[in-house]
This record gives C-alpha cells, sequence and structure tokens, in this order.
C-alpha cells in the first residue's frame, strides 16, 4: 500500500501499532477493542499507567496499556480520544512523542445542559485544529466522531455498520485512516474535505446524541452515492 510505506517506510498496514490517548474510557476501549479484532497491536494509554494496563487485561484480544507519555513513544499511530477539557493539555506534554506520525483525532467539543448536547466553540475552529496547532510536525486526521462506544464495546456485535468521515489536509495520511477503517469490520472510511471542515463532523455528534436520546438507539451515519 504506497500510502502506507510512504508514510512509514518498510512497514505494512497491518504492522503498524496503533496506540490510544486516553484509551481507558468507553470510547478508547471500544475502539481498541474493534482494532484488535481487525488485526492490530493495540495499546491503551492513560494519564494512570496500571489503570491502563488493568483494563487493557480486561479487554483482552492481546491489547496492552501503558501510561499516555509510553504510549505515544510505542505507537506508530495514534488516536486521541481524551475528555475535551484535557485536549490541549494533553497534546501539548506529547508534542515530541508524537512528531512524524499519524494522530487521529476523535475528540467532540461540547457541552451539555437541561436542552440536552450542544457544540462548543473552538477557538481554533475544532478539536482537531487545535491538535494540529500544537502538533506542528504530526498529520492529524479527523474520524471516529459519530460511532457509539456502547456498539464498539459490545462483543455480541460481529460488525458495526457505520461509514467514518474522515478530514484533514495531508493526503497520505487521511488515505491510511481510511484504509485503517475499512479494516474494521462493518465500517468505510470516507474522504470528507480539509481540516477547515472538521468542525462539523465535530459539531454533528451533538445532534447525534440528541437522536439517540429522543429514539433510545445508538445512532450513525451513513453517506449514500459513494462506491
Amino acid at each position: 500500500m504506497t500510502e502506507t510505506i510512504e508514510l512509514y517506510p518498510g512497514k505494512e498496514l497491518k504492522a503498524l501499532t496503533i496506540g490510544i490517548i486516553g484509551g481507558t474510557g468507553a470510547q478508547g476501549t471500544g475502539l481498541g477493542y474493534r482494532l484488535a479484532k481487525a488485526g492490530f497491536k493495540v495499546i491503551l494509554g492513560s494519564r494512570d499507567g496500571a489503570k491502563a494496563v488493568a483494563t487493557a487485561a480486561e479487554v483482552g484480544n492481546g491489547i496492552s496499556g501503558a501510561s499516555n507519555l509510553e504510549c505515544a513513544q510505542q505507537s506508530d499511530l495514534v488516536i486521541v480520544a481524551v475528555p475535551w477539557d484535557s485536549h490541549k493539555e494533553t497534546l501539548a506534554s506529547l508534542k515530541n512523542e508524537l512528531a512524524d506520525k499519524v494522530v487521529i483525532d476523535c475528540v467532540n467539543p461540547m457541552g451539555f445542559d437541561a436542552g440536552g448536547a450542544f457544540p462548543l466553540s473552538v477557538e481554533e475552529g475544532s478539536a482537531s485544529a487545535q491538535a494540529q496547532g500544537i502538533l506542528s510536525e504530526s498529520h492529524v486526521v479527523t474520524a471516529f466522531n459519530h460511532v457509539s462506544a456502547v456498539l464498539l464495546s459490545d462483543q455480541s456485535l460481529a460488525e458495526i455498520e457505520i461509514d467514518i468521515m474522515v478530514v484533514g489536509d495531508h493526503k497520505p495520511a487521511t488515505d491510511l485512516v481510511q484504509q485503517l477503517v475499512d479494516q474494521i469490520a462493518g465500517m468505510r472510511g470516507i474522504y470528507a474535505g480539509k481540516m477547515r471542515n472538521a468542525g462539523q463532523v465535530e459539531a454533528l455528534t451533538a445532534n447525534l446524541i440528541s437522536m439517540n436520546r429522543r429514539y433510545k438507539t445508538h445512532s450513525g451515519v451513513r453517506v449514500i452515492g459513494v462506491n
């Protein structure tokens, strides 16, 4: 696969080690489980390395755990799944360890009140744009924003039929992330534009949460007209 070789010389797609920063949360553990089932080596990261090790043992499938720092150091490609409140601080602390790597940001800046979920205004335009501003030597890509953590973690589901919108400015990185998504049973990676479009993708999560609450479901996204 040309893009994989270009970004990670000498490695095939399935040879990449995938780290998940903030990997002990519901989204992180769910993504870790699905990626491990797809055949990837996965490391769950946490501020508390011991917690990450314990969580990885619970999830199984050969997943390992480490501190966020060790996770970033040992991984080829990293997924950021931290709470929005700690997004900026966490990434700034890992800038050197994430240099020259593809970083998938799936963080959705949202607030909640009596009316439900709503998107928060981000000075940089989106969580991913904030990440790219901090990680100037990394290739940041938006993806996995709309997958229900409940579905990801449900081991009775062999696959999850959903499209994953992939957004970013670096074509080899977005191509690689699409290939990665396509390895997960039922998922399809769909390119959805440059980083300037990331804000809409992140904000759509608030609409999906509203649907879930009204219809008692775990909604996702399907794109028609794309083969």
